[in-house]
């Protein structure tokens, strides 16, 4: 494949500890994408709608190997807009990284490498992007994929349960993660939610928001 001719318009490139999902608290590099075509009410990361900058597969590619983490993280804005994320994601894949994709679940994620973990987002009511939803990706979900919902209030914890009930999110090996808005619900009501209703969900928390400020870039 050849990466030096392949660009991606990047936004962020760095090490961390990922901040969420199953592979919380797992050092790994981020490649954040530029460009989304969603604008979530509680959008943490708008600084990644603009164009940013192109870079080579092939120096995207060697900023990793110099971070030396084996845990990769492709995120956005939504990484499937750019045609050359798949490549990237099976480079990636082909050089023994462990590849997590988070998507918005809007665009189809069929053509994404069976060995890339996606983290699929499903838009509830109070991000103003439920209509955006494609919810036939849930009908091919890998036993790696996970699905996440951000909770901002009631109306989206049942909207959450309705969705899960449906498709059967409940029952899979990876449970469904329920996270709350930062700073707008309180993760202890979620939890007394959940504990009420007697569910398969992983309260997931961003606790790189707890380490760091919730403002900052880059972490």
């Amino acid at each position: 494949m050849e990466t030096n001719t392949k660009t991606l318009r990047l936004i962020e490139l760095f090490g961390s500890v990922q901040g969420e999902t199953s592979f919380s608290g797992l050092p790994t590099t981020f490649i954040r994408l530029a460009s989304c075509n969603l604008r979530c009410t509680w959008c943490d990361t708008p600084y990644s709608f603009g164009r940013g900058d192109a870079y080579s597969l092939e120096e995207i590619l060697k900023q990793v190997k110099e971070n030396h983490l084996k845990w990769v993280c492709i995120t956005g804005g939504e990484p499937l807009l750019q045609e050359n994320v798949y490549p990237l994601m099976q480079a990636l894949i082909d050089l023994g990284y462990i590849v997590s994709l988070e998507t918005s679940g809007s665009l189809c994620t069929q053509r994404v490498p069976e060995k890339v973990a996606i983290i699929l987002d499903i838009k509830c009511p109070g991000s103003g992007m439920e209509s955006k939803n494609l919810f036939s990706n849930l009908n091919h979900l890998k036993n790696n994929d996970e699905v996440k919902f951000v909770i901002k209030d009631e109306i989206d914890y049942r909207y959450s349960l309705d969705i899960c009930r449906k498709f059967g999110l409940f029952e899979r090996e990876k449970q469904p993660l329920f996270s709350p808005v930062h700073d707008e619900l309180d993760s202890k009501l979620l939890i007394d939610w959940i504990k009420r209703d007697k569910i398969a969900v992983r309260l997931n928390l961003q606790i790189h928001k707890f380490i760091w400020s919730k403002d900052t870039k880059g972490v």
